[in-house]
């Protein structure tokens, strides 16, 4: 008898990784693919998992360990991959032994991104499949196909997820884990050492496995024809299969589950049995512009659009337009008619202390990194001036200085970002001496994503007692010589500390250190309140942006069940009104 459970697509990964029998996951957190490694964590001792420092580290260990015989994985979400960018190339020249694969979780829509990517495009230019599975029963059958694929080809293996293939839950089928034997590593130089001599033999391999590869195509599995109508047919993958499937029940479907390489011979024989053929993929033009190149007419993107995420909504308007009904292409998802809910930091955040002490600094330019800290540049703190990249806030900060920019400048970064690819730009501002303050907001965890260990917390993944990375000893051993740790929650001694390092005649790094109030689920003090006799509605108090305070009759209040008593309206009151209940 079948057992079936209900799963998130993320929760499928982790469990195919267990049934195929995988000794190793490693990653770095990142929404939409956080909880994989979470779920993964579960079926030790049979596999270990851990959080890695980034994503290129994560990407290095997996590879590692496949390369002494274990199947292996990794996680992050798209822009991870970017940081894994450099092994990546290379583990496809040299190849695997056990099986590898890195599950990429794409976030079209940007819910939780800086930006959009398609992760397919790194598969071609890898030169390496890439498998993209529809739901969570796939997510669990696609992995373990993808670690076969893998060992039968010597290759590093991508399954793209998205994020409603990592959320959304259906029915999965368990199966039994496959037990396996770790022959441990065997010295091969030629085959693993990519130097020129033997790494140009490697290249000419890699195009032999691509040619392997898109034979496979032809007859794997992973893709299949669902004939219905000969005047209507459709190419697509992944959730848009789902929405292809309610969107046009009538229409034949050359679904892909093996996105990349593609087989010309299967595209050219499914295109040859419709009238008409429409590509529906979510975000780049990938797979309508293969079929483009093998001189078959096709319709996509002049139909679909490739920004955002794609919906049954917008596909009715791709359907309307074929039938010549409507001309309007659907850039976006129908919004909900909801009240607008902005982003805010949470009740007694200690960011918010920071970027409050921040604001008397009205002629300072700010660079930002991705976090909770993010959320400083919206209104009324409105004290962060540009954003890029993890590790972005403090090697920006170092180029505006260095470009002559005559404005002192802040840089902000937190500390699991700081662990994850800050310390190479506090080194290039130490060694290449530019004056800039470093702010690293230490709250104890990964908050953005869930509050996930980092090598500063002293935790690991498995549960783990291990040694607790100190903040201020790298920063040191970078060359600092000015570094000190400031209570978020002291607005004026923040401010002080903030203005004595922009003066100094080095670079300084101030460490805003207090625990994230959310991870930590208890009150810093008893809540606050507002005195009405006292209050003269100045509005100093709103300015902090805090969601417990409120609106009662045009005066300000404070919600007790919100308030966590981390007294920063009470300090920004002229007028002594705000204080304990």
């Amino acid at each position: 008898m079948n057992v079936k459970e209900l799963m998130s697509g993320n929760e499928a990964f982790a469990r195919g990784a267990w049934e195929a029998g995988a000794a190793l996951g490693s990653g770095y957190p990142g929404t939409p693919s956080t909880e994989i490694l979470e779920n993964a964590v579960k079926y030790k001792p049979d596999m270990y998992c851990e959080w890695a420092p980034n994503e290129k580290v994560a990407f290095e260990a997996a590879a590692g360990a496949a390369l002494a015989g274990a199947r292996a994985f990794c996680t992050m979400k798209h822009v991870g991959l970017n940081v894994a960018a450099d092994p990546l190339m290379t583990l496809s020249y040299v190849g695997t032994v056990g099986g590898f694969v890195a599950i990429v979780a794409d976030d079209p829509g940007m819910h939780s991104s800086q930006n959009e990517q398609d992760t397919r495009q790194y598969a071609r230019f890898a030169k390496i499949p890439l498998l993209e599975p529809s739901d969570a029963q796939e997510a669990k059958d696609y992995l373990i196909q993808a670690f076969d694929i893998s060992e039968r080809f010597r290759t590093p293996v991508l399954i793209r997820s998205t994020t409603r293939i990592s959320h959304a839950r259906s029915l999965v089928d368990l199966g039994r884990r496959a037990e396996r034997e770790f022959p441990g590593f065997r010295k091969d130089p030629p085959r693993f050492v990519p130097i020129p001599a033997w790494g140009r033999r490697m290249r000419q391999r890699v195009e032999e496995r691509l040619r392997e590869l898109r034979i496979e195509a032809k007859t794997s599995a992973l893709n299949r024809v669902e004939m219905n109508s000969s005047e209507f047919g459709v190419i697509t993958s992944g959730i848009a299969y789902q929405y292809v499937k309610e969107t046009f029940p009538e229409a034949s479907i050359l679904k892909l589950g093996l996105v990349y390489p593609l087989s010309s011979s299967l595209i050219r024989d499914f295109a040859g049995r419709v009238r008409r053929l429409l590509i529906v993929e979510e975000l780049d033009d990938f797979i309508e512009e293969q079929v483009r190149a093998l001189g078959l007419e096709c319709e996509g993107r002049n139909l679909v659009p490739g920004i955002g995420e794609l919906s049954p909504e917008r596909l009715e308007t791709a359907k309307g337009r074929i039938a010549g009904r409507d001309r309007t292409l659907l850039l976006s998802s129908p919004e909900a008619d909801l009240p607008p809910r902005p982003p805010v930091l949470c009740a007694g955040c200690p960011h918010r202390g920071v970027f409050t002490a921040l604001g008397a600094f009205k002629d300072v330019v700010v660079t930002g990194d991705i976090g909770c800290y993010s959320l400083g540049v919206l209104p009324p703190l409105d004290r962060l001036d540009v954003i890029l990249c993890m590790g972005g806030g403090i090697s920006l900060a170092h180029g505006m200085a260095k470009a002559g920019e005559k404005k002192k400048i802040v840089g902000m970064v937190g500390d699991s970002t700081f662990f994850h690819s800050g310390i190479t730009g506090l080194l290039d501002i130490v060694v290449n001496r530019s004056n800039v303050v470093i702010c690293i907001v230490d709250n104890r965890t990964t908050a953005m994503t869930g509050h996930q260990d980092h090598p500063g917390t002293g935790r690991t993944l498995m549960g783990e007692d291990t040694v607790a990375v100190s903040i201020e000893g790298l920063v040191a051993a970078c060359g600092v010589r000015r570094c000190r740790v400031a209570n978020p929650y002291d607005v004026r001694g923040l401010v002080a500390a903030f203005r004595e390092e922009m003066e100094a005649a080095e670079p300084s790094v101030v460490i805003s250190r207090a625990p994230c109030v959310l991870n930590e689920r208890k009150p810093i003090r008893p809540p606050w309140r507002v005195s009405r006799e006292k209050c003269k509605i100045c509005g100093a108090c709103l300015k902090v942006g805090c969601p417990a305070l409120v609106a009662e009759d045009g005066i300000p209040g404070i919600n007790p069940d919100a308030c966590v008593g981390c007294s920063i309206c009470g300090q920004m009151c002229k007028f002594a009104a705000i204080g304990p209940a």
